[in-house]
């Protein structure tokens, strides 16, 4: 079996269950999330709820009583105990139409409710500006806010079947009993003080009683057969204590058209009143543990989802690290191979490359020369040296040191590999001399190269190694011939550069000095460099 193939059945081995597993961790963050805002939203309908029967339960009675007070006693106290009670409604409403969703993800049902809701408040308002005006001297606006409170019980009932956690869900049953219980035994109560207060000849509002009766059962039938819980027992416990059981036996008389004794009365109506507070500290107990209940379950929620998402994202890494690691394996034996030939051939690059600057060393130079030669014998006439290297270089190293007389000699090099022509060939002579060989060129035109090569390396600024900024020049001395294929011997050329190149520097360093020009050589001279004559390994 070929590697190739070998290769391709171990990765699927490897990555198959690390495929799988992936799979799997997708689904379960899926259905960590869905589970996530599943219980966020529960924790925002349960929030609505609580807050909607809070307001139910404490904000509007109290703007009732201390309106009932203002109206029966006008004065600063009463005024400002009413404004008081009206910026706590308004508060509280604010904050509950604030925690409710969208509009738009809301039931037809809900949001009907919620607009008769409003619809109720902007009686409230009217109702307010009436009572501020003294318009409600004699009567009593308590049926505008008991409209109000029983819509927003309502909204409240409209929203706990939207509730699908078990727990939350019982929670906003109880809610519910306590809140229907609270209101009824409340219609009872105001109904039954009314009808006492009037006297015999006043006409028993029989609906109304029986309405508070009905919504009594309903919010018993809500604790009862939905929850079993600590609050609903204490309620049912008190409610079966012998003076409460008595005060039911006087609402049933009452219902049935008989007049208790004042004795009788003023049982019942502590009673009453002992059993509506009762009540009411019972459903800011069970909004409050919605509320926390709500709280508790998100964050439990939000830290397994983070812990699911920490596995999945452990195991993604752990996939990877597998798979880099097999695949790295894998092409060891052809990386070993690639390096092999890497390595043979910086080694032979080694052997030919000045390391320093990247340019040829002599012997690269030599092998490269002699085969530029050999393919211009029949194409170039004329053939030239540039021999230059930098002035002062001894000042450099003995100023700033040997690293940064690398530097220099790096970036001269780079400098010159930029200006010389592409098909030039640039050695790194020795020191900081540096050697052209260009092909196809005259004397001049190889004058003309060395100018911009010399002009480049004087606008340089070479940053050093300690961040100083320096500056160099540097001398150039050309010579040319005209190019012979029985002659491939330069020295002479070399000698003659190095002799413009010494002409250079006694002109003042940092200029180009071209040497005399050797004409095409004669037939004689030709055989003798032929017999003779060679390419001189010594440059």
């Amino acid at each position: 079996m070929k590697f190739e193939t070998i290769k391709r059945v171990i990765l699927a081995a490897i990555m198959l269950p690390f495929v799988f597993m992936l799979f799997e961790g997708v689904v379960v963050i899926r259905s960590s999330l869905k589970q996530y805002r599943d219980l966020e939203k529960d924790r925002q309908f349960a929030d609505v709820l609580a807050r909607g029967g809070s307001i139910a339960a404490t904000e509007i009675l109290s703007e009732i009583g201390a309106t009932r007070l203002y109206l029966a006693r006008p004065n600063s106290s009463t005024a400002a105990d009413m404004q008081r009670s009206r910026v706590a409604l308004d508060r509280e409403r604010s904050a509950f139409y604030a925690s409710l969703p969208s509009r738009d993800t809301l039931e037809e049902g809900l949001a009907g409710e919620l607009s008769i809701l409003s619809l109720a408040y902007s009686r409230i308002v009217a109702a307010r500006s009436a009572a501020d005006r003294g318009l409600y001297a004699g009567s009593d606006p308590g049926s505008i806010y008991w409209y109000a409170a029983l819509k927003q019980l309502a909204v409240v009932d409209a929203l706990s079947p939207r509730i699908s956690d078990p727990v939350l869900l019982e929670k906003s049953n109880q809610l519910m009993g306590i809140l229907l219980t609270y209101y009824g035994e409340r219609l009872i109560t105001g109904v039954g003080t009314r009808y006492l207060d009037h006297g015999v000849s006043a006409r028993f509002p029989v609906e109304l009683f029986i309405q508070g009766k009905v919504m009594l059962g309903e919010g018993m039938d809500h604790m009862v057969f939905h929850s079993t819980a600590p609050i609903v027992r204490d309620i049912v416990a008190y409610l079966g204590r012998s003076g409460q059981v008595k005060a039911n036996a006087i609402t049933d008389a009452i219902l049935a058209g008989s007049r208790p004794t004042r004795e009788a009365r003023n049982v019942w109506a502590t009673a009453q009143s002992e059993r509506m507070a009762f009540l009411q500290q019972k459903m800011i107990e069970a909004a409050k543990d919605i509320h926390e209940t709500g709280e508790s379950l998100s964050t439990r929620s939000h830290i397994h989802l983070t812990l699911i998402l920490s596995l999945c994202a452990g195991l993604l890494i752990l996939a990877t690290l597998v798979m880099l690691l097999a695949a790295r394996g894998l092409r060891l034996i052809d990386r070993l191979t690639r390096d092999r030939e890497m390595l043979v051939g910086e080694l032979r690059n080694a052997a030919q490359i000045d390391l320093l600057t990247g340019l040829y060393n002599r012997r690269g130079f030599e092998v490269a020369a002699s085969a530029l030669l050999t393919q211009a014998e029949h194409g170039s006439r004329w053939i030239s040296v540039v021999l230059f290297d930098l002035d002062h270089f001894k000042k450099v190293n003995d100023a700033y040191g040997h690293d940064a007389g690398d530097a220099v000699l790096r970036h001269v090099a780079g400098v010159a590999r930029e200006n010389f022509r592409s098909f030039d060939l640039l050695v790194r002579h020795g020191g900081e001399e540096f050697l052209a060989l260009l092909p196809d060129s005259t004397p001049d035109d190889a004058a003309i190269v060395a100018e911009c090569v010399r002009l480049a390396i004087e606008a340089a600024e070479i940053t050093l190694p300690s961040g100083d900024l320096l500056k160099v020049t540097a001398s150039f001395g050309c010579a040319g011939r005209a190019n012979d294929g029985f002659n491939r011997n330069f020295e002479d050329l070399v000698k003659r550069a190095d002799l413009a190149l010494y002409a250079a520097k006694a002109s003042g360093r940092n200029c180009v000095v071209s040497g005399p020009t050797v004409p095409l050589a004669t037939q004689e001279e030709r055989r003798k460099t032929a017999s003779g004559g060679g390419f001189d390994s010594r440059i």
